[in-house]
């Protein structure tokens, strides 16, 4: 069945660019099924865990990079609920949840049969437990989609230091590679074959390729995950990182790129302007690869936390900052990624609970009740209220199945004034949100001045958010 939905996503997308070749369009890059699901989700979450969640020690990333667990025995969550976690994230609204495999101590947190350094050599559930098969379950029980993280990237247990194991030439450095190499393509086979359908898989820092002297872990995830959403390697790339981890991108941030992975040969094509290629997308690019806004939910007042540290409660992130991400990445044509971290009982944190449940009752006070709406194909939209009535936020979507067309837009509302602009923009795709003062109008009128092909809207909708309950 996989085989066939692939099959059908295809012959649409050829569809689509036949048809734009015979009405003497430029071609439109078009996103995959998968890509569609990920920018419908909007709202998604990266559970991050590992050995040093049980050190009561704060995390430090550059010593955890190089110094391995003295005893791994420490992993002993006594009231581990990967229902909890996920009940948590469901609350927030949600749709996808990503699972840290392994990270920077290289420990994996399944039943590996080839990584003895995972859950297998632990004293906790007599070595039988397997946190990513309870982790998707969970996921599958509460309608929520599973992702996996797989951070190869970086394991102090095995002396890799940025891919690599070694930087000489040595035979003993290069048997060693291979062996890690190897390594990692067994674990990947392991995990992309043994939980059933997966909604992404995220390569830390990327995944290098035989090409670069990685693991060839490519068609291993394409073989096993046809409909995933991969990321990443210098070999494809489906999203792209977003520049920051701030939970925000640029405006304009177009869901198109210049190249088929995320991380350019030329990294000054990158690093260029604070990483601005990544930030914005190129509105000329010929690959569809959005992007992503991450991160973590302990990140206020100076901190940038991923994982669960003691009396670190003060840092979570309060809900006007959350808002904030959620209109600069969502709102800005990009997925949102909230990191948030079991403690070392193997619960999220209730004070973290609350607050991801307020997050997502303020998305739906503020977005659940238009007070009006329109879609259709064309350039010129006009929507009319009943009455006059107080608006202080527009959303504009465009139907990205078909790719991104418009290029320049203005909204004007219907006061007692008169017509007013209150809106401009470039890019919709996915979704745009507008936010202003309150006004009081009686319609509205959506212009699209410029555009690569036939815009298609699938929604102009306005809200009052004071309105709501």
């Amino acid at each position: 069945m996989k085989l066939k939905g692939s099959i059908k996503n295809i012959i649409s997308c050829l569809l689509i660019a036949l048809c734009n070749i015979a009405y003497g369009q430029k071609s439109i890059p078009i996103p995959n099924k998968s890509q569609l699901v990920w920018q419908d989700a909007e709202l998604t979450t990266l559970i991050s865990y590992d050995l040093h969640v049980f050190d009561g020690k704060r995390y430090n990333q550059a010593a955890n990079r190089i110094n391995p667990i003295a005893d791994y025995n420490i992993f002993n969550p006594t009231k581990l609920d990967t229902d909890q976690w996920v009940r948590s994230v469901k609350d927030m609204g949600a749709k996808v949840a990503i699972l840290t495999v392994t990270h920077e101590t290289g420990f994996a947190l399944y039943q590996s049969d080839v990584n003895s350094y995972s859950m297998k050599a632990l004293k906790f559930q007599d070595g039988k437990g397997d946190i990513v098969r309870d982790f998707v379950a969970s996921c599958r029980k509460y309608g929520v989609l599973p992702g996996l993280y797989i951070g190869i990237r970086w394991n102090s247990n095995y002396g890799v230091y940025d891919f690599m194991v070694h930087n000489d030439n040595s035979p003993f450095a290069k048997n060693r590679q291979q062996h890690y190499n190897k390594l990692c393509e067994q674990m990947t086979e392991e995990l992309m074959s043994r939980y059933g359908e997966l909604a992404m898989v995220w390569f830390d820092g990327g995944a290098h390729g035989p090409e670069l002297g990685g693991p060839n872990i490519l068609p291993i995830v394409e073989k096993h995950q046809p409909n995933i959403i991969f990321y990443h390697n210098t070999q494809r790339a489906d999203i792209r990182w977003g520049g920051s981890e701030t939970g925000k991108v640029n405006y304009p941030c177009w869901g198109t790129y210049p190249f088929p992975y995320s991380h350019s040969t030329n990294t000054k094509e990158i690093f260029k302007n604070d990483f601005q290629l990544l930030k914005e997308g190129d509105p000329e690019g010929e690959y569809y690869m959005p992007a992503m806004s991450d991160a973590p939910l302990r990140g206020h007042n100076g901190r940038h936390e991923w994982f669960w540290e003691p009396g670190d409660e003060k840092h979570i992130q309060p809900l006007e900052s959350l808002m904030d991400m959620y209109y600069g990445s969502v709102g800005r044509n990009s997925t949102l990624i909230l990191g948030i971290t079991p403690n070392a009982e193997g619960l999220v944190p209730d004070p973290d609970v609350n607050r991801m449940k307020e997050f997502g009752m303020e998305i739906k006070k503020r977005f659940s009740s238009a007070l009006g709406r329109v879609s259709g194909k064309g350039s010129n939209y006009e929507l009319k209220l009943k009455s006059y009535q107080k608006i202080d936020h527009l959303v504009l979507m465009e139907d990205i199945a078909y790719g991104e067309r418009v290029r320049e837009f203005s909204i004007e509302a219907k006061t007692k004034k008169g017509w007013q602009l209150i809106s401009k923009g470039t890019s919709i795709g996915h979704k745009f949100i507008a936010k202003f003062g309150q006004i009081e109008v009686s319609a509205l009128r959506l212009n699209i001045n410029k555009s690569l092909a036939e815009p298609i809207i699938r929604d102009f909708s306005v809200y009052n958010s004071s309105s709501n309950p």
